[in-house]
């Protein structure tokens, strides 16, 4: 089996110890290809001005002027570095990064695989079901992001399920939902309090270091839940201790990335992506009328910018790579066996992907897992067996355990 993992750009070997802890190499060999432009890779695509900038953003408004011309100027220094060694930022889209892996097989004298991907690895997996079908036994994708749906305002879909299940969960366990009455209300509420005045926090960074200067608006409130950085079992409490004047929770995981991993993160393939496929032809108006229908109300300064990905319009404006946007952006038309694994609480990408990924895949198997956010068989025993089960007999995979299923018990504070 072949694995292809996240991002775009995320470190694919610290993927290994989460692979193999969730069993997926006990049947089968695993292999794992870092993509082009990853750590270990030549070029590296790493921007260490980049994850300098997000350090420092920590301390801004999350969608203020300084933190935006802050990441771009970062941005313009990166891309100068590297295209000045003559790098072809245009040669790292999905396409070629799937031919890639096309190239492994062959190279390893291995006639049939599976594959597994997550995150944006499932854009990656079907781009190769798509564009090199020969040798594929069967696929597995996980928090699935298609490529026919990937396109800029697909954020704001996927945060309105992600922490509407989170909260309509809440409701449904009689513990959380009488401790946090009408949640999705506070957290309105707490998201137009916080826009119109930011909190100036002093937070230390969870995995230690000094405490650093902190700014809590509703940009960045978001951010932090579509991050997964509360955790959902402390999301209720967190919000309710927000209201109720003690920000400690959101504040501390703002401060997560104060103390970034610099050069871990192949920023570079990350925005040749991103702006080569997800970008064009979108307009800050359709990000904007995005965000207002999936949180009517809340404020336009919140609501313009696309969650996890700020500025992005203007970003690839500095990017400045080919537009592949007709040429990616097409579904996997299939017959190969394909396994979906959803996590409901996935604020990421939802589990509503899934269905636009499977409508075109004839032999495929839908899975949702409850109480599950990104990248759902690290976190879950019965999807791991799904997964099992699945490689073992593609047409029949067994899904039984998902049955009974519930969300684990919220984190209930005293009154």
């Amino acid at each position: 089996m072949v694995f292809l993992a996240g991002g775009p750009g995320g470190e694919t070997f610290d993927d290994i110890p989460f692979l193999v802890s969730s069993g997926v190499n006990a049947d089968h060999d695993l292999i794992v290809m870092a993509q082009r432009g990853n750590r270990y890779d030549e070029p590296n695509l790493a921007c260490p001005e980049v994850d300098r900038s997000n350090a420092r953003a920590v301390g801004l408004g999350y969608d203020s002027a300084q933190a935006k011309s802050q990441m771009l100027e970062a941005l313009k220094q990166c891309r100068k570095r590297l295209t000045a060694d003559g790098t072809d930022l245009g040669a790292y889209n999905t396409i070629e990064n799937a031919a890639d892996f096309a190239d492994l097989r062959t190279a390893l004298g291995i006639a049939r695989w599976n594959v597994y991907g997550y995150s944006y690895g499932t854009d990656l997996a079907l781009t190769l079901l798509r564009t090199h079908p020969e040798g594929i036994r069967a696929v597995a994708i996980d928090s699935v992001a298609p490529p026919q749906s990937v396109v800029l305002p697909w954020g704001w879909p996927s945060a309105q399920e992600g922490i509407g299940a989170i909260l309509d969960a809440c409701a449904a366990q009689p513990a959380c939902g009488n401790r946090y009455p009408d949640l999705r209300k506070t957290l309105d509420e707490q998201v137009a309090r916080l826009e119109a005045k930011p909190l100036t926090l002093t937070a230390r960074p969870p995995k230690g270091g000094a405490p650093v200067k902190v700014v809590l608006d509703g940009g960045a409130l978001l951010s932090v839940l579509v991050a997964n950085t509360v955790k959902p079992a402390d999301v209720p409490a967190a919000i309710d201790e927000l209201a109720h004047g003690n920000p400690e929770r959101f504040a501390t995981a703002r401060a997560v990335d104060a103390v970034p991993a610099v050069g871990m993160t192949a920023h570079g393939l990350t925005q040749s992506v991103a702006c080569a496929e997800w970008t064009p032809g979108v307009t800050e108006s359709e990000v904007l009328d995005a965000g207002r229908k999936a949180f009517p109300g809340w404020p336009d300064t919140v609501l313009a910018q696309t969650p996890q990905l700020p500025f992005q319009i203007d970003v690839c404006r500095t990017w400045n790579v080919p537009d592949r946007a007709a040429a990616q952006r097409i579904a996997a038309v299939s017959s190969v066996p394909v396994l979906l694994l959803s996590g409901t609480f996935d604020q990421k990408s939802g589990s509503d992907f899934a269905k636009d990924a499977a409508r075109t895949l004839s032999r495929s198997t839908s899975v949702k897992i409850p109480g599950i956010t990104h990248w759902v068989v690290p976190q879950s025993p019965c999807a791991a067996k799904v997964l099992a089960s699945f490689l073992a007999r593609p047409t029949a995979p067994d899904t039984g355990c998902v049955a009974g299923l519930k969300p684990a018990p919220f984190t209930i504070t005293p009154k």
